[in-house]
């Protein structure tokens, strides 16, 4: 596997563990020593490939059926997503319900917003507002409303902080100010003019905040102050990993933070941006807030789910109430954090059916990020089956992440009910119309697919 595809959006697995499932529970964590794992199934596979004994279909089929429960070939070397990792063979019932499902290139409703297919682009990071101003650039346009000719539904813009020290880098974009709003317009107008459904991720990095990148240096380290850095805050004063220890936030500070995620919402909205999505994963501050890894807080931002989950549930309300009624709201969480006594999947489906009630219309269901040094079995699909919990279980529409890169397997995923729309992410940075080759990998004719005018002539 390559260091491109131990990477998902905000979130960099190269430096964990991959090993095989069945090492792994969701409330499981390693002390991340390679040379202590046992070999796996994998191992084997890629001794096998490499001396030229490739296991056929069959193969792999005759090993579930005498038990084993998987397979040892990677996603690869089948192009149907049944025989992935010895998945059972899909049953008559839901074969034929799978007919009735939509397919990724129906329209999906949500409020007064039609998405003209589910196949979104996930908010991902460029770290590229070199001018520190949380503004926009020509890099931004040119990155977002190609996607969005290359025939994505929706898309959602990279992590967007609501204040200042809620940067993830000095490089994030911001809408912490009105004097953001335009330097907005013309990228929302793109996306919209394109087919495509602009949305935007809102976000704090709490604890997180501050880290370098790219073009700032100091990659995976707090940037210095003298370089650009600043304080960091969270809800308790517990450090990520090897970054400086944060420090408590206060009471009123809380209530000061639900107030700016209202007003990023409202100059999003102002902006044209026509879905807002709340950052709730991937260890950022409202994601420390939920895990009791993060939070060891004794008020009423503490202790139980309910006090945990306080914080966001009022940046919820506040977000809600400061967009139109017919605005959608998604949130992203991260369904489970790997570790022992953290968040995890029960919580995450209790949290949705809360949130649901508060006027949620998605969850962006992802997993991982609060804690270093986890185990993550990262493979393809490795995060669809949380979302099909969250989704069968709270009953609220739901998006899938997770290395899905290839069109028969997110068909597949939408012909099995496991979530409403895919995310296709690392996929979208090499390939910006994805979504337009996928169409022809399935057969569907180009004068059903998204095709820009301007694009006809060169339909597959």
């Amino acid at each position: 596997m390559s260091n491109d595809d131990l990477t998902h959006e905000n979130f960099d697995f190269r430096g964990f563990d991959v090993p095989d499932l069945k090492a792994v529970t969701m409330a499981s964590s390693s002390d991340g020593d390679q040379s202590k794992q046992p070999k796996t199934k994998h191992d084997d596979a890629s001794k096998n490939r490499k001396h030229g004994k490739k296991k056929s279909k069959s193969d792999a089929r005759s090993k579930k059926r005498a038990g084993t429960g998987k397979t040892s070939e990677s996603f690869d070397d089948y192009e149907d997503y049944e025989d992935y990792e010895g998945r059972e063979a899909v049953g008559k019932a839901d074969k034929k319900a799978s007919k009735d499902r939509p397919g990724l290139f129906a329209p999906m409703t949500l409020r007064e917003v039609t998405v003209r297919n589910r196949i979104w682009l996930p908010p991902m990071c460029t770290y590229s507002s070199f001018a520190r101003d949380g503004r926009p650039t020509p890099f931004h346009y040119q990155h977002y409303v190609s996607r969005a000719f290359g025939g994505f539904g929706m898309v959602i813009v990279e992590s967007t902080a609501v204040a200042p020290e809620g940067r993830i880098t000095p490089c994030d974009l911001g809408l912490w100010e009105d004097g953001q709003i335009d330097a907005w317009r013309w990228i929302v107008d793109g996306i919209r003019e394109a087919g495509a459904v602009p949305a935007i991720q809102l976000n704090h990095a709490g604890r997180k905040a501050s880290t370098g990148c790219f073009a700032v240096g100091y990659d995976g380290q707090s940037v210095p102050e003298e370089a650009g850095g600043w304080p960091t805050m969270a809800p308790s004063e517990i450090a990520f990993g090897g970054l400086r220890t944060p420090r408590a936030l206060s009471v009123d500070e809380i209530h000061g933070l639900v107030g700016a995620f209202a007003a990023a919402a409202g100059r999003a909205s102002a902006a044209g941006f026509q879905a807002i999505q709340i950052h709730a994963a991937h260890g950022y501050l409202i994601s420390q807030f939920l895990d009791p890894l993060s939070n060891e807080r004794d008020d009423e931002y503490g202790g139980d789910l309910t006090g945990r989950s306080r914080f966001l549930v009022e940046v919820v309300d506040a977000v809600r109430g400061a967009v139109p009624e017919g605005v959608p709201v998604l949130v992203r969480i991260s369904a489970t954090d790997w570790a022992a006594g953290g968040w995890d999947l029960d919580q995450s489906i209790a949290l949705s059916k809360v949130l649901k009630e508060h006027g949620v219309d998605v969850m962006d269901v992802s997993t991982g990020g609060i804690m270093s040094g986890v185990s993550i079995p990262v493979k393809p699909n490795y995060q669809v089956p949380f979302a099909e919990q969250v989704k069968s279980k709270a009953d609220i529409p739901v998006t899938a992440v997770g290395l899905i890169t290839k069109p028969k397997q997110a068909a597949k995923i939408l012909a099995h009910g496991e979530a409403d729309a895919v995310e296709i992410g690392r996929a979208a940075l090499r390939d910006p119309y994805w979504p337009l080759r996928a169409a022809n990998k399935l057969g569907i004719p180009s004068t059903e697919v998204p095709y820009a005018p301007q694009y006809v002539a060169g339909a597959y």
